[in-house]
């Protein structure tokens, strides 16, 4: 019984319309706790505007100005679109992410098109990515002794290559990249190509 209560007074708690005030609050917590950018920042306040309602809602009062709360905190330096724009391509990168998935990524965070392409992967970046997947899922070269040779079955062979293959376009990888990974007969040979997109000079 006291569980009951305590839940529905939980609940009451949760459903109290926002103010101002308390949008504010709501946005200074999340921002604590997570590294943001503006665009998911207004989707998140937004969410929970539709979710609580906002007071004076039922006196037709407007609710409070998102995009105006969000540019105070970009303005304060609460929010930073292009350092959490370059951290989260950063992380994906690492984890063996494409440019294509990175891309995704972003736009899906709120990241403006001009600055997604300017903190866009290069070549060499683009290259250590892939190797970073292939070494993560022993794909290529990587591969367990024997395993690129299925007991020499050429349709096993090709079979396991489509896959791969299918693997690394899926995390955002360009088709001749993929391929190069998967036809390097050493990892050493993929070290020499990241190291030769390092070497080239910037355009």
């Amino acid at each position: 019984m006291s569980q009951s209560v305590s839940a529905n007074h939980g609940a009451q708690r949760k459903s109290r319309p926002l103010d101002p005030a308390a949008l504010e609050q709501l946005a200074l917590a999340y921002v604590a706790r997570f590294a943001t950018s503006s665009g998911k920042l207004t989707a998140y306040l937004k969410r929970k505007l539709r979710e609580r309602g906002f007071a004076g809602q039922e006196e037709g009062g407007e609710p409070p100005d998102v995009s105006a709360l969000v540019a105070r905190f970009v303005a304060r330096g609460y929010v930073d679109d292009e350092a959490f724009a370059r951290g989260r391509s950063q992380t994906l990168l690492q984890r063996g992410y494409g440019a294509r998935r990175v891309g995704q990524a972003l736009a899906a965070a709120g990241i403006a098109a001009g600055l997604r392409e300017t903190v866009a992967p290069g070549d060499a970046s683009a290259r250590e990515a892939a190797l970073a997947y292939a070494r993560r899922r022993r794909f290529g070269p990587f591969a367990p002794e024997g395993g690129r040779d299925h007991a020499g079955d050429p349709q096993q062979r090709r079979k396991l290559r489509d896959r791969q293959l299918g693997a690394l376009l899926r995390a955002g990888h360009a088709l001749d990249c993929a391929m190069t990974v998967l036809d390097a007969a050493s990892v050493a040979e993929l070290e020499a190509w990241v190291e030769e997109a390092r070497d080239e000079p910037e355009a």
